[in-house]
């Protein structure tokens, strides 16, 4: 009979037909003559039988950032459909945060919300420690909490430009540090987000701050993919065009929204029910091949 713990996780045998572990069959260690360095051989086996299912994540813990509503929320309901675990972090929204908890806890998940101001480096630490306290170790790491303020040139000043360092790139890059070290090797996944919009020309002069920390965290991914790709964690990148949230229409006239929508064949925003998919495979044994990408969701309105 299944038992279920006090953070609502059902404790199940792991039925998934593939078990990424099972494919680093060795790790070659080669220390030439005069060598200083070690250097390491990885082989993976093609795993053809992997899909993604109901099934694919029973057993592993996710923690997804900012992900009380909206993209977030999505996106932790989404890894729960797959069997994950998952911890919920929230700042200020914590009765949403709890109504996602319940909602992954209904699919028989386990799911705790925590608390951590992700503005700040502690407040990273805080959100680690606290996950491992719940759930005793971390799989899965989706830095989806960001902030998107609008100004234009004249009108930024170094508070602006700071936060948007601080919460976009710094503490994401931070938070990895920390977590690094209970990610699975192999089988770990980091998931960053950046936006479609730092390779469009369909931008706007006070998007400034926020692009170009978005710029920055897609080179952060790619270096970390080679960093953790030594050890088969994957690090990606998820690149959404314009989502229709409270985030990206603040500060917006209904003249701009309707151009952003205007810029999909679809003639829409994006929603997160549309990016949450593309999280849950990433985060899967299927995705394990795939590394330092920036994948980026938009409908086709960045080609």
């Amino acid at each position: 009979m299944a038992k279920v713990q006090e953070n609502g996780a059902v404790e199940k045998p792991n039925k998934t037909p593939w078990d990424v572990s099972k494919a680093l069959k060795n790790v070659r260690q080669h220390l030439g003559k005069g060598d200083k360095e070690r250097k390491f051989s990885i082989d993976i086996a093609p795993a053809p039988s992997v899909t993604v299912n109901s099934s694919s994540l029973i057993g592993k813990v996710a923690v997804v950032t900012g992900s009380s509503r909206s993209t977030g929320a999505a996106i932790a309901k989404a890894l729960g459909e797959q069997g994950a675990n998952v911890v919920v972090n929230y700042l200020r929204s914590e009765q949403e945060a709890s109504k996602v908890v319940q909602a992954v806890r209904a699919q028989g998940r386990g799911a705790v919300a925590i608390r951590a101001d992700l503005s700040t480096v502690d407040g990273a630490r805080h959100l680690v420690d606290e996950s491992m306290r719940a759930f005793g170790k971390i799989d899965i790491l989706v830095l989806n909490a960001g902030i998107m303020k609008h100004k234009p040139l004249a009108e930024i000043d170094e508070a602006s430009f700071d936060a948007h360092m601080n919460f976009n790139v710094k503490v994401p890059l931070f938070l990895v540090k920390e977590a690094a070290s209970y990610l699975p090797s192999p089988g770990g996944r980091v998931i960053f987000f950046s936006s479609s919009m730092t390779s469009s020309s369909a931008i706007v002069s006070n998007m400034l701050c926020f692009l170009a920390s978005k710029g920055a965290i897609e080179q952060v991914a790619r270096v970390l993919s080679k960093d953790l790709g030594n050890k088969g964690i994957t690090v990606n990148t998820v690149s959404p065009g314009p989502l229709d949230t409270a985030q990206f229409r603040e500060g917006k006239s209904q003249k701009w929204i309707d151009f952003f929508s205007k810029q999909s064949p679809s003639n829409r925003l994006g929603l997160p029910e549309d990016v949450a998919p593309l999280v849950a495979f990433l985060a899967s044994p299927a995705a394990q091949w795939i590394n330092g990408q920036n994948m980026r969701v938009n409908g086709g309105s960045v080609i």
